[in-house]
């Protein structure tokens, strides 16, 4: 077997008359490409699906897990929730921490970065405020002076404390990185890389015009209550994502089977959730009708190009133009991934093993530790 540098996943899922992913103005994402317009879900609607889904194989359930929070208000509702003291040294020691965390300006929510801070972080800072706190007393002079001194050493205590904690930023961070303008000591680069999914074919929309009738109305009123609009498509998306496995071996502390059960985990989360909204009037539930993933030690690279000419929306002509891409890129570059697919259609993949999602997820469990092997 290749040395497992790289997991790629690509899969196909269907999704009928549904809003899955909307822009400013309420309508589908699309995407132009190979001269069409294609409906597209952003790769951000995809991860944030991932992370927040309540499932038997959510995140959140694998040991070891580790929590982390995305806001502008974590400092608020987190680390200074409950504390008591004059409110003059509240103030120092709270202005003091948003500093810390979101800037120069992080005393103003509006102008704070939406921040991913792990469970070690908050505990860490709020084990900080209770110290500053308890050493100003109600003293407000003594509780500025204190804050001075700690920020002067702040960033560097807290790399310290990043570089001696285990997932500093949480699994989430560990997963999809971090960026941190403030303080770039505090970025964690993604080791799993997702790119937006579009369709296979060009896009296939139309407007819905509906209608909400008042329960209550008097046999004298005529018409709707409320006259709407909105969009639905339909379409068969193309997904994929790569998974730097050294790179995600470094985030969780080179721990081999922490790593296997999140990629084991990821791999049926990208298959079975869901990024669709509006579920109350379109049902936007499916999953993979096709997926593969490949293991090897060289470049990634997207499949995507499968489909510039676009494909029939089904899903048999979409895997056979899948599958004869991949058959010419091997023909061109010999890279030798080790591949398994799943797939509804009986068209077969060039070097693929043939397994259902439970075979796949044990492959990609087994990859760190093969990885570790290798490196040994």
């Amino acid at each position: 077997m290749t040395e497992p540098r790289f997991l790629q996943i690509h899969f196909l899922a269907p999704y009928v008359a549904s809003l899955l992913n909307r822009d400013d103005a309420g309508l589908a994402k699309r995407l132009p490409f190979g001269q069409h317009m294609r409906t597209r879900i952003s790769s951000q609607c995809l991860k944030y699906h991932w992370r927040k889904v309540e499932d038997r194989h959510a995140l959140k359930h694998i040991e070891g897990f580790q929590d982390s929070f995305r806001s502008r208000e974590t400092v608020g509702q987190r680390v200074m929730a409950g504390m008591v003291a004059e409110p003059e040294v509240l103030e120092a020691v709270t202005d003091a921490i948003l500093t810390a965390v979101y800037g120069e300006k992080g005393t103003e929510k509006k102008s704070r970065q939406t921040l991913l801070l792990g469970d070690v972080e908050v505990a860490y800072l709020r084990k900080e405020a209770s110290r500053l706190i308890g050493e100003a007393g109600d003293d407000v002079k003594k509780a500025k002076q204190a804050v001075t001194e700690w920020s002067k050493d702040v960033k560097a205590n807290l790399k310290a404390m990043r570089d001696n904690a285990a997932l500093p930023g949480g699994l989430v961070g560990a997963l999809f990185g971090r960026m941190v303008t403030s303080d770039p000591t505090a970025n964690i680069d993604a080791p799993v890389h997702v790119a937006h999914a579009f369709t296979v074919h060009a896009e296939e929309a139309e407007a819905d015009y509906f209608i909400a009738a008042d329960d209550l109305a008097r046999d004298e009123d005529t018409g709707a209550d409320t006259i709407q609009e909105t969009e639905l498509t339909s379409g068969l998306f193309y997904g994929y994502v790569v998974v730097d496995v050294p790179g995600l071996m470094a985030n969780v502390g080179q721990d081999a089977r922490l790593a296997g059960e999140v990629l084991h985990n990821l791999l049926y989360l990208i298959a079975e959730t869901s990024p669709g909204a509006k579920l109350g009037s379109t049902a936007p539930y499916s999953r993979a009708s096709f997926m593969m993933v490949e293991a090897g030690d060289r470049q990634p690279r997207s499949l995507a190009e499968a489909f510039r000419v676009p494909s029939k929306p089904v899903l048999s002509d979409a895997v056979e133009n899948l599958a004869g891409y991949l058959a010419s890129l091997d023909a061109l570059y010999s890279t030798g991934e080790t591949r398994h697919v799943m797939s509804l259609a009986d068209i077969d993949i060039a070097g693929a093993d043939r397994g259902n999602l439970a075979e796949l997820a044990g492959f990609v469990r087994g990859l760190p530790e093969h990885f570790m092997k290798d490196a040994a």
